[in-house]
């Protein structure tokens, strides 16, 4: 590496202003201008390693865009591997960093868990292990709350299979009731065929769906459509997120990915982008270390070719 070049860089990357390390290694201002100069002129392509960066920020930069600045450097490398590119996630990392995009972090949200005192109890079926080797075996769901900017909150409610992390359901409405449970798990059966792509005649291998203990999951309204549907009903403990943590997992993606990036004018603006973020990037496009890194629709595929009678 070239003096100059080590200049720009710890300018570059670490925001050195090129004064203090000019000083530090006693080379002129005016030398440095020079070759800044002469760099730009020749968009500072001198080596194929300059030339293979610049062709991997660009890279880097249309992947991170593509996937709406929601993938990290560890679902980037699969999208850039896929479009053929031999890089090391440390290589993809330092691009981004270069460039400054920045990805997500976790934020917690706030519970609607209300449970009800006279509540049926139903055990805990899932135990923690959000896995699955098929397809309607475990399911998993939950509710959350959508500010708006009318002041009127939409609410959603989810039903996501374990097996590939697919969202089945996505009902949305004003009242984080039981109506909305039934929505979202009529909406998972219909996109798995109806009652007769998940009933089973063996009770104990009836798909699994696994909530929190909310008065929404134990009313009467939701309790008799399961068991119409012949779903079995699995509860984590009160208060315990990580009891249903694939559920929490998925809320905040939505948190950081949708919520904290758009002002929303109203509930249907709200419905709007939220549904087109879970059906058209969370399902189809968006990677999942639990689906061996790729889109929960891509993972179903993939696995319904190689193993059939999984399907």
């Amino acid at each position: 590496m070239s003096v100059a070049r080590f200049i720009a860089d710890q300018r570059t990357k670490y925001r050195v202003p090129h004064t203090i390390t000019c000083v530090l290694l006693s080379v002129s201002e005016s030398w440095f201008y020079k070759w800044i100069t002469r760099a730009e002129n020749t968009n500072g392509l001198h080596t194929d390693t300059d030339r293979r960066r610049a062709e991997l920020d660009t890279a880097v930069a249309a992947a991170f865009k593509a996937a709406k600045g929601l993938h990290g450097s560890p679902r980037l490398i699969a999208d850039l591997r896929d479009v053929g590119w031999e890089v090391s996630e440390k290589t993809v990392a330092d691009s981004m960093r270069r460039q400054g995009l920045v990805a997500r972090h976790i934020k917690r949200r706030n519970g609607l868990t209300r449970q009800g005192k006279t509540a049926p109890k139903f055990p805990d079926l899932v135990k923690r292990n959000f896995t699955a080797d098929a397809p309607n075996r475990k399911w998993v769901g939950d509710m959350t709350e959508i500010p708006t900017g009318s002041g009127q909150k939409l609410y959603l409610a989810t039903v996501i299979d374990l097996y590939s992390r697919r969202l089945l359901g996505a009902a949305m409405g004003l009242h984080p009731d039981a109506d909305l449970a039934c929505a979202a798990i009529k909406m998972a059966v219909t996109a798995r065929g109806g009652r007769q792509g998940i009933w089973r005649d063996e009770e104990s291998e009836r798909v699994i769906f696994h909530t929190d203990r909310g008065s929404t999951y134990t009313a009467n309204a939701f309790t008799k459509l399961c068991r119409q549907l012949g779903i079995r009903q699995s509860m984590g403990r009160v208060g315990s997120c990580f009891d249903n943590a694939a559920a929490e997992a998925f809320f905040s993606s939505l948190e950081w990915e949708v919520l904290s990036r758009n002002q929303f004018r109203d509930t249907i603006h709200a419905q709007a982008v939220v549904i087109d973020w879970c059906y058209t990037f969370y399902n189809h496009q968006r990677r999942h270390s639990a689906a061996d890194g790729l889109s929960p629709v891509n993972y179903e595929i993939r696995e319904s070719k190689s193993k059939p009678e999984a399907a």
